[in-house]
């Protein structure tokens, strides 16, 4: 290669990359002039702020919901950027910044860097944030969010440190402050790495996760990287970090001693103690870090190993089309069915491996009878082209439901400029009601979507989208919707906003015998919601 210098250049601009989209998805976008957010530099601070925000909050391994993050920048905002700004506007910002700027609206994100060895362009996902389901005191379901190890990449990128020296040097950093009793700074080390163990632990799973899905798309280099970096976290680690957990733990014990038995500490002495405590807690979360790195390390080599040797065992397997091999020949001659073991032979050459659980043996015995059933259902031909276009239709059938359930509302809305959920439940006929609630689900998802929204200005959605080529949604996106019933129906068009409310009584709305995806009859009591129209003029 003539240039040495440019080795490793997509490398070197997937950390482009990282900055490059998250400025991209952020810098054209409208919606940060509604929250006074007008510099880009204002922007980015939040954005930064926001996951910022969430790193924490996995650091902490604690929850970390839409509700959080909205409460999270109503405080920073009150306290610092002090904007023009209610609580429910801070829960959108922020539910626009994760799902808008961060997410890309659920669709995937690539950044190409030049590969001057392979003369060619390199493609390289990029995500910065994900999500989970979590349950909120065991019955709540929530969505919480955490970074990638994208995510956490760009943060820790600006500290200027190559991957393979981070650990070491935050170490050594923290060594130096405990030293010097810098115990607040001390703190902010030990943060670091515990993070960084944290996220060599999560690219272990997730490398487990793609050798799980398909071994042969994970190559040997990024294995052999995977484990470097596994032997370099591992090596010696445990042993200091032990060392320096006694150490905390011996500073900690004088000072309380000190407190019990010969004054009462100062403020600054507190302090330091308050300090030790929450280094000594993150020591004993690295070590055990540490512990299931080096789990982690020894199941990534098995897995690999056992994933390769099945793969190599699959691509002795001949495969055979059952309906042009099997099927039609039997057609044409039935009395080839005599000699169908021929063809049937090789499926048991194996015999199946099983283990016997005796805690099964001790387990209550439920009838399995409709399982069985279901298990006997055999698949006799699988048309891939057919299944797709029987897909299409079905999501084109729901999204169509959609559509007439959201047209009805609008229509009961625009007769007298607003109208509430118990005064449609009371004027809509027999047929008017299966067009507005076609099942429980459908009708729930558009209703809780119009009160999450509350306001929806329609002049500031045409102008978004005209800003902006994006694909057709695949699924129900109420902005998009709205956007298309207005386009499409004349009577709609002079719709400006649409407001939707809580009634303040606390009543509720019940409807009757109503359909649920799978066709069972339910009742359906919902809280009463006044729905409100204002039109041009």
């Amino acid at each position: 290669m003539q240039y040495e210098f440019l080795k490793n250049f997509p490398k070197r601009m997937k950390t482009v990359g990282l900055y490059a989209i998250l400025i991209q998805n952020s810098i054209q976008k409208q919606t940060w002039k509604q929250y006074g957010f007008l510099k880009t530099d204002e922007q980015l601070n939040m954005v930064f702020a926001v996951m910022l925000y969430i790193m924490e909050q996995s650091l902490k391994e604690e929850t970390c919901t839409m509700d959080d993050i909205g409460a999270y920048i109503d405080n920073i905002n009150v306290q610092y950027f002090q904007k023009n700004m209610t609580y429910d506007d801070c829960r959108k910002l922020g539910d626009f910044i994760v799902n808008v700027i961060l997410s890309n609206e659920g669709r995937a994100m690539y950044f190409d860097g030049y590969d001057f060895e392979q003369n060619a362009y390199h493609i390289m996902h990029i995500s910065y944030v994900a999500n989970k389901i979590v349950y909120i005191d065991q019955e709540l379901k929530r969505t919480s969010y955490y970074l990638t190890d994208d995510g956490y990449n760009l943060l820790l990128g600006t500290l200027e440190i190559e991957n393979n020296m981070k650990l070491t040097i935050h170490e050594m950093i923290f060594q130096m402050h405990l030293e010097k009793q810098s115990y607040d700074k001390a703190v902010d080390e030990i943060k670091n790495v515990f993070n960084l163990m944290r996220i060599q632990l999560q690219k272990i799973q997730e490398a487990m996760g793609k050798i799980r899905r398909n071994a042969l798309s994970y190559s040997v280099k990024d294995y052999e990287d995977i484990l470097l970096e596994n032997l370099d976290t591992i090596s010696d680690t445990r042993q200091k970090f032990q060392n320096y957990r006694e150490m905390v733990k011996s500073r900690a014990r004088e000072l309380e001693e000190a407190n019990i038995n010969v004054k009462r500490l100062s403020e600054k002495e507190e302090e330091k103690l308050n300090h030790l405590r929450e280094i000594e807690w993150y020591l004993n979360r690295t070590i055990d870090e540490h512990q299931k790195i080096l789990n982690s390390h020894f199941d990534l080599k098995a897995l690999y190993t056992k994933e390769l040797e099945q793969l190599t065992q699959m691509s002795l397997i001949k495969r055979f089309p059952l309906r042009t091999e099997l099927y039609d020949k039997i057609l044409e001659n039935p009395s080839a069915m005599e000699n169908l073991d021929l063809f049937l032979r090789p499926l048991f050459n194996r015999d199946t491996e099983k283990i016997y659980n005796l805690n099964k043996a001790f387990e209550l015995q439920r009838p399995v009878r409709k399982k069985e059933e279901e298990d006997s259902e055999e698949i006799l031909d699988f048309d891939e082209e057919a299944w797709q276009e029987e897909q299409e239709r079905i999501l084109r059938e729901k999204l169509k439901k959609y559509e007439e359930s959201l047209h009805c509302i609008l229509k009961y809305a625009l007769r007298t400029g607003e109208i509430s959920l118990q005064e449609i439940c009371a004027q809509a006929g027999e047929e008017e009601r299966i067009r507005l609630i076609p099942n429980v689900e459908i009708f729930k998802e558009i209703m809780v979507e119009l009160i999450r929204n509350r306001e929806i200005d329609i002049e500031a959605l045409q102008k978004e989208r005209s800003e902006y080529i994006q694909d057709r949604p695949g699924e129900f996106q109420l902005n998009e919707m709205l956007l298309q019933l207005i386009e499409e129906y004349p009577e709609n068009r002079n719709i400006k906003r649409i407001e939707t409310y809580r009634v303040p009584d606390q009543s509720t709305v019940i409807f009757e015998n109503i359909e649920d995806e799978n066709g069972r009859k339910k009742s359906i009591r919902c809280s009463n919601v006044l729905i409100r129209i204002i039109q041009e003029g």
